[in-house]
């Protein structure tokens, strides 16, 4: 994930997800944030950005849940404190 040419954009969505509030205005901390929302703010298309989402999710760093039609996403952070510990052991 991270040694990609598009790591940096997933870092920075991890980092967005981390404060939604202040980067998706108008959006909970509780309940996710949409593909096209995170799209329209990297100025990316959506499809891309669900391709990243989907990578963090199968990868434990997002939590998903299903609001009709849309999969909103917000960050599991037990499991990136869990992910961060790995790398500064070396891992």
């Amino acid at each position: 994930m991270l040694r990609t040419p598009v790591a940096g954009r997933r870092l920075e969505i991890l980092e967005w997800l981390k404060d939604p509030e202040a980067h998706f205005p108008g959006r909970r901390r509780a309940d996710g944030v949409g593909a096209d929302t995170v799209a329209a703010a990297l100025g990316v298309p959506s499809r891309v950005v669900e391709t990243d989402l989907a990578l963090l999710a199968r990868l434990g760093l997002l939590h998903t849940r299903r609001d009709g039609d849309r999969t909103l996403y917000r960050r599991d952070e037990m499991r990136i404190a869990e992910v961060a510990r790995l790398f500064e052991k070396g891992w």
